[in-house]
């Protein structure tokens, strides 16, 4: 990407996920601006990442190209009302990685006449395997488009979406999912260790085998149902565990758990953008 000018509002995880990202990737470090209140963490994306700090977003966003939201949702509307005016002169490309603040709530809350970005990253980030969706509102130029691509594509894979509905969905499944995987290796865990296992080599077991799982998901062009009927062997052990799973409905247990989370994301954006 060109050698935009990139200011973060909040100096959290996400923020440093990103930075570190975009700067591994050799974006240049004094291309890139944070603002937060918390000298401390300044401090550390500073020092570790050599890039400009700045405890004054409205400052910040007078300078900037793209203008990342990073605040928590709950303090969203509160950040951005303060650059508003800044905003509205610089007119950047203002891109949210906040949960459930819908595009219409940032224009009521940043100014109208805008390009936005809507992002729903996952703590994958930290590990740079991220999977992110994005929705841009019809301001968003396809030149801005693959630019806020490119700073989201620091760590991990992106997926644009048609509807920002659908962002919903993106939330439930890959925003909400790493705790998914992260239960059901805690079952396996506890699982191998009742069956006989001592607890590290249970551990590492799982996180090798559910490593190696999605690297084959990922190499392949076959659907994840034919990777699983390819390592399922008539009369086998895996037949047989697969046999109780389906027994007991696992696969509506997904269904009606990605639905819950996906109703809970529309109640909480409207939660949210009635503040």
């Amino acid at each position: 990407m060109n050698t935009q000018h990139i200011g973060f509002i909040g100096g959290g995880n996400m923020a440093g996920s990103l930075i570190g990202g975009l700067v591994s990737s050799g974006y240049p470090a004094n291309k890139i601006t944070v603002a937060d209140l918390d000298a401390e963490k300044l401090a550390h994306l500073s020092d570790t990442f050599g890039v400009n700090v700045e405890q004054d977003a409205s400052v910040l966003a007078l300078d900037v190209d793209i203008l990342v939201l990073a605040v928590k949702p709950q303090h969203m509307q509160v950040a951005t009302e303060a650059v508003r005016q800044a905003v509205q002169q610089k007119k950047p490309v203002v891109v949210s990685i906040a949960a459930g603040i819908r595009i219409e709530v940032l224009r009521r809350w940043v100014g109208g006449d805008l390009p936005i970005v809507r992002c729903m990253p996952n703590t994958p980030a930290l590990v740079k395997t991220a999977a992110t969706g994005l929705f841009a509102n019809e301001q968003v130029s396809e030149n801005q488009k693959d630019q806020v691509e490119s700073l989201l594509g620091a760590v991990g894979v992106t997926v644009w979406v048609n509807a920002e509905s659908e962002l919903d969905v993106v939330t439930a499944l890959s925003g909400s999912g790493p705790a998914y995987f992260f239960m059901m290796m805690e079952a396996l865990e506890a699982a191998a260790v009742n069956a006989g296992l001592d607890p590290q080599t249970a551990q590492l077991l799982t996180q090798e085998t559910a490593l190696g799982a999605a690297k084959m998901a990922l190499a392949s062009s076959e659907s994840t149902a034919v990777l699983r009927q390819r390592v399922t062997s008539p009369g086998g052990t895996t037949e047989r565990a697969l046999g109780v799973m389906n027994e007991r409905g696992l696969a509506n247990i997904f269904q009606e758990a990605l639905l819950a989370a996906k109703d809970r994301s529309i109640e909480l954006s409207d939660e949210l953008g009635g503040k």
